[in-house]
């Protein structure tokens, strides 16, 4: 039996023009919601990542207190559990794959959490990575309605730099035999794993190889973290969702909407909510500077770096406490306790 909820989104329109005749947002829900709705911290997923993923972090003394907030993950479209290429119904899927932006994942958003819950104005939006990027897209699209927003290791807008990474992984996955005519025709085993390992070099800093940070985490090796750890990480996933979720992360961009019509530093400018921008001092996806760069912009933001050598992973500390406490501070400054 499936762990969550599935709210019935019914025609969806796409920002880039297709219309699907059925969608749907898989989410999940930790805590009681108060009587009066005060208390809902809105968490989307990252890249790749469902639920079960990145739930880690919520429970008594974590990141994310269950106990006083009531915590919604909605899983993001594209990756697998919400409608996704992988359940798509003909005539899409089988190589007609629709681009979903975080224009369509926010506005669904919003959608669940005003027709399901009552809510309008969340306590915070919160998120890690494409996470993040939602969490920003919210406070340029919605900035009347968000207050507080904490964005982790992530960016308003996918740099060039970036995306000549998002290219690489993109090229590696259709690289494989199996991908055929635009799809997928088998599962692309040999591909999922060469990614992996392309992967693992970015999401980690140079310092955490160097130091062997993976030895105290419980590998006995460099190639069992890299077999364990990414390998088996990324083989649970359908190779046509990593790929249209690498087209959302390439596009997101918090001005390109009828909003702002590309204008980023207006699009920054009008986030007025409290927020919270924190960067990874070793991120190698969304370094410092864009960070500081970006946060300048923003009229009510603190940018506050996490000091770490976990690279990307910085921002989704399941296996390093001091990043998580440093987190959990973030959170509870921001929401005044």
């Amino acid at each position: 039996m499936a762990d969550y909820e599935t709210f019935d989104l019914g025609p969806l329109t796409l920002q880039r023009g297709l219309t699907l005749p059925k969608a749907h947002l898989a989410y999940k829900t930790y805590g009681r919601l108060a009587p009066d709705k005060w208390n809902l911290i809105l968490y989307p997923t990252s890249y790749a990542a469902h639920h079960t993923d990145i739930d880690w972090l919520i429970g008594p003394g974590r990141v994310l207190d269950p106990e006083r907030y009531f915590i919604v993950i909605p899983n993001q479209l594209g990756n697998g559990l919400s409608t996704s290429p992988s359940n798509l119904s003909e005539p899409f899927g089988l190589g007609r794959n629709p681009v979903f932006t975080h224009w369509d994942n926010v506005h669904a958003q919003e959608r669940l959490l005003r027709e399901v819950f009552g809510v309008t104005h969340p306590a915070l939006i919160y998120g890690w990575s494409m996470g993040g990027q939602q969490a920003l897209h919210w406070g340029a699209i919605f900035p009347d309605r968000v207050t507080r927003l904490i964005a982790v290791c992530t960016s308003a807008r996918t740099s060039p730099h970036n995306k000549v990474f998002l290219e690489g992984i993109r090229a590696t996955l259709t690289s494989d035999a199996a991908w055929r005519d635009g799809r997928f025709v088998e599962r692309p085993i040999k591909a999922l794993r060469a990614f992996s390992r392309v992967y693992a070099g970015w999401a980690m800093s140079q310092a955490f190889y160097r130091e062997r940070l993976w030895a105290g985490i419980g590998y006995a090796s460099l190639e069992d973290y890299l077999v364990r750890a990414w390998e088996g990480n990324y083989l649970r996933r359908a190779g046509e969702d990593l790929l249209s979720m690498i087209e959302t992360w390439y596009q997101s961009d918090i001005s390109d909407n009828p909003i702002y019509n590309g204008n980023l530093d207006a699009a920054l400018g009008a986030i007025t909510a409290r927020s919270i921008i924190m960067p990874s001092t070793t991120d190698l996806y969304f370094p410092v500077a864009d960070g500081e760069a970006e946060t300048r912009l923003m009229p009510n933001a603190e940018f506050r770096p996490v000091v770490s050598n976990w690279g990307h992973r910085a921002g989704n500390p399941a296996q390093c406490p001091e990043d998580e406490a440093f987190l959990r501070q973030a959170v509870r400054d921001l929401l005044g306790e």
